[in-house]
């Protein structure tokens, strides 16, 4: 697939806060969007990406445990809990920024998969931090929002 630019901060910050729309269609072109992602992400060696880093406004992201590949589309985190031991956190959008951030350690998502399929799993630890930025992403949240310690 494609290698995408992932946009940056603050150059492209008016992007990067938009809200990203639901997908409803579930084609060959959203196939393509989450390979790029996919592609992307591991030339960037980013541990996640989402379709708003690279400038498409859709509810899409993946995520790299190191373990899997996870994709999401149209996800939404409808129960968390505990706190996650990792506390640093970084973004390809915000290159070489490594902030304290508090994320839940668990974290139930619904989802669905490329074909539409809807999904519901629970994310622990890694998983979970990864893909609550990642969802913070497509509600025009950066991480750097939720820093524990504001400079």
């Amino acid at each position: 697939m494609a290698i995408r630019n992932i946009i940056k901060y603050p150059e492209d910050e008016e992007t990067l806060r938009k809200v990203s729309k639901p997908v409803t269609v579930f084609d060959d072109r959203l196939v393509s969007l989450l390979e790029d992602l996919k592609d992307t992400m591991h030339h960037a060696k980013g541990a996640g990406l989402s379709a708003v880093q690279v400038g498409v406004l859709k509810r899409v992201c993946v995520v790299n445990t190191g373990k899997r590949h996870l994709e999401f589309i149209n996800p939404v985190i409808v129960k968390q809990c505990g706190k996650n031991k990792i506390k640093e956190e970084g973004c390809l959008s915000i290159p070489n920024v490594w902030e304290e951030v508090i994320r839940p350690n668990k974290v139930d998502v619904k989802f669905q998969d490329r074909f539409g399929n809807c999904c519901q799993e629970t994310f622990i630890g890694y998983e979970a931090k990864a893909i609550c930025h990642e969802c913070d992403h497509l509600d025009g949240i950066l991480f750097i929002d939720r820093v524990k310690n504001k400079k």
